[in-house]
């Protein structure tokens, strides 16, 4: 059932920050100098992880991957975000709008299961340390890297045929990137089938690698509080803490983004929501794993040239 008439719209117009116009220039250099830390921050870990072989492990591994496709996902997003902020064009073909959401539905889901990932290699190494080496063999680590990209890929396809499927009437994108929300609310056909599949997948690839970190961080839990000294206790959380400060912070904001009502918040709201998974959360992850974990700081010392800390 069509809701309007049907026209021709050959691209989309971003509205962006429209309802922030006197703020705009501390938004863009807020924004700026947090994507350089992002970038800064992802370069720092992929190079520290890939000259020091004390982080050759599964856990690095999983996190130099991780900083991987945080990079590239920013890079998606952000430097568009920042140039319509100092007045560029703001305006997107419906290919590149494609292509954008495709890299950031891909990336984002990408991200969500190497956490869970990140939570199976914390599980084996706490709650099966004697085979750790056997069951995280290089080509398991592999396979779940790739399993979780391929699952980003799948669902990315799957969501781009059907967005793009639909004729569109409007042209004025009410965000500052093509998500899959505000592009949908351009649509001349009755979106409701579609809204409903969506909430299905967004619901399948959050809450399900969200439960299996959960399951993870009991059995671990119940094996930490097992261990006989308080010294072996604590040491045996410090190796989790990284990791499981990341997962509360990014599946927080994805659940809030996507798995809220409709339209329980404006257009503001659900700015600010975004703003916070596409510039704040990419720079958790650097700064969580530099200034909370012993080894990685340890690393960045020896390639200094300095002691490690003691």
């Amino acid at each position: 059932m069509m809701r309007r008439n049907h026209t021709v719209v050959s691209e989309f117009l971003f509205q962006g920050f429209s309802s922030f116009q006197e703020y705009k220039f501390t938004l863009f250099m807020v924004f700026l100098t947090l994507y350089l830390l992002t970038l800064t921050g992802n370069a720092i870990i992929m190079i520290i992880i890939g000259i020091d072989r004390h982080l050759h492990t599964p856990m690095y591994f999983f996190l130099s991957m991780l900083s991987t496709s945080e990079t590239v996902y920013t890079l998606v997003i952000v430097p568009r975000m920042l140039a319509s902020l100092v007045g560029s064009s703001q305006s997107i073909s419906l290919a590149g709008c494609a292509t954008q959401m495709f890299f950031f539905i891909t990336l984002a889901i990408n991200n969500c299961f190497l956490l869970t990932a990140m939570g199976y290699d914390r599980y084996v190494a706490i709650c099966n340390p004697l085979r750790y080496s056997v069951i995280m063999n290089k080509r398991v680590c592999a396979q779940l890297v790739w399993g979780s990209c391929n699952i980003g890929l799948l669902v990315a396809i799957i969501q781009i045929a059907s967005v793009f499927r639909a004729p569109f009437c409007d042209r004025e994108v009410a965000h500052y990137f093509c998500d899959i929300r505000p592009v949908m609310k351009l649509s001349c056909a009755d979106t409701t089938l579609h809204d409903i599949v969506n909430f299905i997948i967004s619901s399948l690839v959050i809450v399900v690698p969200m439960g299996l970190v959960f399951i993870s961080y009991i059995l671990i839990i119940s094996t930490i509080l097992k261990i006989a000294s308080a010294e072996g206790r604590k040491k045996a959380f410090a190796t989790c803490a990284s990791h499981l400060t990341v997962v509360i912070i990014h599946y927080g904001c994805a659940s809030i983004a996507y798995l809220k009502p409709k339209s329980e918040n404006t257009r503001d709201q659900d700015q600010l929501i975004s703003v916070t998974y596409t510039v704040f959360t990419p720079l958790l992850n650097p700064v969580v794993y530099t200034l909370r974990n012993k080894e990685v700081k340890d690393a960045i010392y020896r390639a200094i040239g300095k002691k490690p800390l003691a």
